[in-house]
């Protein structure tokens, strides 16, 4: 056997769906899959994906009036530069410490809408001064497809500031899925178990697959390695389309994946949610991201991963008509709103909030006050 595939099977998760899907992913066959396999044996793994039914109601807002449970706390400010991000960051910094990696999007070359380098920069100097920034190489072709890629885009981007790690340069890792539908485990970059706590830096914006991209994409998808563990996010076993899956599939399995960094890190992990340039398109997408035309909003930060993309869901809908006509029309079409009702049904925190307003003494805020008078966008 390759040695290299004989260090992967070595670390496969022991479910065999999981592991299935592992090795496929891997080596990247198509009608030479899994010859190790029986013909009943695949029938077996395909026939146990079909026998799990994904839930209902991502193209359904649910509003706050109408949510049950405890509340979580959700801090904001309007103050989108590098100062306003380090006041937010000094309201969950106690949850760090040690090793700090630092999730954040790196983009595509020249993506107009990624969090600003010089922003994320004044936060490490100032705050993090051995924090290192942390990515996975992409499950698409692309600039960040391959690690030699990846660096060359880092160079372009201007990430150059501080180290960027990226987890499975050199292999991959699996984390137990507690609670799953689709997972037992999921695999991850091989280096994110190096690290101390976690702090998840996220642009919020649109997605063309999950809806949003809040900080449940950013760990559940950023995390994952990028030809394996993306790969049981985004494809179904056997099939020749590694988009097909969608919606509230998608949705929950993107969240079990989420769910494992978190429960990796338990107390350890905080998440930054930063509401400027929000296309309807991920950073994925790059130079090709559709024009933003949802205005600027704020930065919200939280140490409830579920109150903070629920906070910055709930402003998208608080805006009038106009203002959140296209994120609106993402999230519910692509039935990203399941990554909420899921985050919640697996217990990974609350979707009801305090918004504490940091500009304003700490006064508690309604989302009324936190989209008055915004500006319309201005590239």
């Amino acid at each position: 056997m390759h040695a290299l595939r004989a260090g992967v099977l070595r670390q496969a998760p022991h479910d065999k769906v999981c592991y299935f899907m592992y090795v496929r992913n891997f080596l990247c066959l198509k009608k030479e899959r899994l010859r190790e396999y029986t013909q009943s044996e695949k029938e077996e793994i395909i026939m146990s994906e079909k026998r799990k039914v994904p839930g209902t109601g991502g193209d359904h807002y649910v509003p706050y009036e109408e949510r049950t449970g405890g509340e979580s706390v959700v801090f904001f400010t309007r103050d989108l530069s590098a100062r306003g991000l380090v006041k937010i960051y000094e309201r969950i910094q106690e949850a760090l410490g040690g090793k700090v990696a630092v999730k954040l999007h790196t983009g595509e070359k020249n993506g107009p809408n990624i969090i600003p380098r010089d922003w994320v920069r004044t936060l490490l100097e100032e705050k993090l001064p051995n924090g290192v920034i942390i990515e996975t190489n992409s499950y698409y072709e692309g600039d960040r497809d391959s690690t030699e890629k990846h660096r060359e885009t880092l160079k372009v981007n201007g990430w150059t500031f501080a180290p960027v790690d990226i987890m499975d340069e050199s292999g991959a890792v699996a984390l137990p899925v507690k609670g799953g539908k689709w997972f037992t485990e999921m695999s991850m970059g091989k280096t994110l178990t190096e690290y101390d706590s976690l702090l998840a830096l996220t642009h919020f914006k649109g997605h063309t697959k999950g809806g949003f991209g809040g900080s449940n994409k950013n760990i559940g998808i950023g995390c994952a390695d990028g030809k394996v563990g993306k790969a049981m996010i985004h494809t179904t076993p056997g099939q020749s389309d590694q988009w097909d899956i969608s919606d509230e599939e998608f949705m929950e399995r993107m969240t079990e994946s989420a769910k494992a960094v978190a429960d990796y890190f338990g107390k350890r992990i905080a998440y930054i949610n930063v509401m400027r340039n929000m296309s309807v398109s991920c950073d994925c997408e790059g130079i090709y991201a559709e024009p933003v035309v949802t205005p600027n909003v704020g930065i919200c930060a939280s140490l409830d991963i579920l109150a903070l993309d629920q906070a910055c869901v709930d402003i998208i809908y608080a805006m009038r008509e106009e203002e959140r006509h296209a994120l609106v029309e993402r999230m519910e079409t692509r039935h990203g709103l399941r990554q909420l009702s899921y985050m919640k049904e697996l217990g990974m925190g609350n979707d009801r909030y305090v918004l504490v307003d940091i500009d304003q003494d700490d006064r508690r805020m309604d989302l009324v006050d936190a989209v008055r008078d915004l500006a319309p966008f201005e590239g």
